[in-house]
């Protein structure tokens, strides 16, 4: 009776593991309740920073066997660095598979209403594993930028506001990098002619659409500004662009530029020097880019906002049409008690 005994309580046993061990291997362990979840894992991370990245997400159902498994397919020593997207329903083998392989997910990288290079370090920094403080040094770095083409007044010309796919653990120099072919890959012979009939070179056309852009948000109305500033440039006037003297102030809550900021001595103030500032004053879109390389053809050398506060502006061939604009809209500001 005993042996009976011994092959059942075994039986029992065989069946009991492998129905455990089965669970462990093949049965879902991952519980998303139906939101996107990613786990990031730094560079650098040693197997139980990475374990508690993973668990920390608040998705996995039975950590200890996630635990095992991992140590079955020898994940402690495959760590790999990465942003990852845990998928509902997966099994153990499924999620260890794809850490230990580094499979990725890629991530949709937009940068836009960026001024400054420092905005615009921090901006990529929160997107990458690079920090703001590796990004913006090499945006100051004068020799490093030279090699890509470009200055620390114009780099922020090289990022073309647009939805970029890359991984999180790209660095700071991978990026820079991606951004110079994606800025070349932008510049198309067709742009570059264009920029060559208006006698401005690539960055120069972005230094005029970052004007563009801080005059007006009317995607429609952008190839009128552009004109206008082309045909100042054109006369050798001065371009006299508001914006360029925020700019230069460094003061972004202002609403109405006085004669106190216009004698602010700065390079980028267009009041006092003529032709473009050295640089872009914030990173233009791709629409102002294009209003500047498809200018309205016109004869106005002046605007102001309307005095309806729609966001248009009025335009003017003669100073007396502009000043007549003018007058209306500093009326609205008064009468809205609007004095800086």
């Amino acid at each position: 009776m005993l042996i009976p005994s011994l092959i059942s309580l075994f039986m029992l046993l065989f069946v009991s593991f492998s129905y455990y061990a089965y669970q462990i291997v093949f049965e879902g362990n991952v519980d998303t309740k139906g939101r996107e979840v990613y786990v990031l894992i730094p560079t650098g991370a040693t197997y139980e920073q990475a374990m508690d990245s993973v668990e920390a997400s608040g998705v996995i159902v039975d950590r200890l066997s996630l635990r095992f498994m991992s140590k079955l397919m020898d994940y402690d020593k495959l760590v790999k660095p990465g942003r990852y997207k845990l998928e509902d329903g997966w099994n153990n083998r499924q999620l260890i598979g794809v850490l230990r392989l580094g499979e990725q997910t890629p991530l949709n990288l937009t940068f836009s209403n960026v001024r400054l290079r420092s905005q615009l370090a921090a901006k990529l920094a929160t997107e990458v594993e690079a920090s703001e403080q590796e990004l913006d040094s090499l945006l100051h770095d004068a020799a490093y930028l030279e090699t890509l083409g470009f200055d620390t007044t114009n780099i922020v010309s090289m990022f073309i506001p647009n939805t970029y796919e890359v991984y999180w653990t790209t660095t700071a120099p991978e990026l820079m990098q991606r951004m110079k072919t994606e800025y070349d890959k932008f510049w198309t012979a067709e742009r570059k002619a264009k920029a060559d009939e208006l006698g401005l070179t690539p960055q120069q056309v972005s230094t005029l659409a970052s004007i563009v852009q801080a005059e007006t948000i009317k995607n429609d109305e952008k190839p009128r500004v552009a004109g206008v500033y082309l045909n100042r440039l054109k006369r050798g006037m001065l371009l006299q662009a508001d914006p360029t003297v925020v700019f230069a102030v460094g003061d972004f809550s202002i609403r109405r530029v006085l004669n106190k900021h216009l004698v602010h001595d700065s390079p980028y103030n267009t009041y006092k020097y003529k032709g473009l500032p050295p640089g872009p004053i914030n990173v233009p879109l791709i629409s102002s880019i294009d209003a500047v390389l498809n200018p309205e053809k016109h004869n106005y050398l002046y605007f102001c906002a309307k005095d309806d506060f729609s966001g248009y502006h009025a335009f003017a061939a003669t100073v007396a049409e502009h000043q007549a604009n003018a007058r209306r809209f500093h009326r609205a500001l008064n009468e809205r008690n609007i004095m800086k």
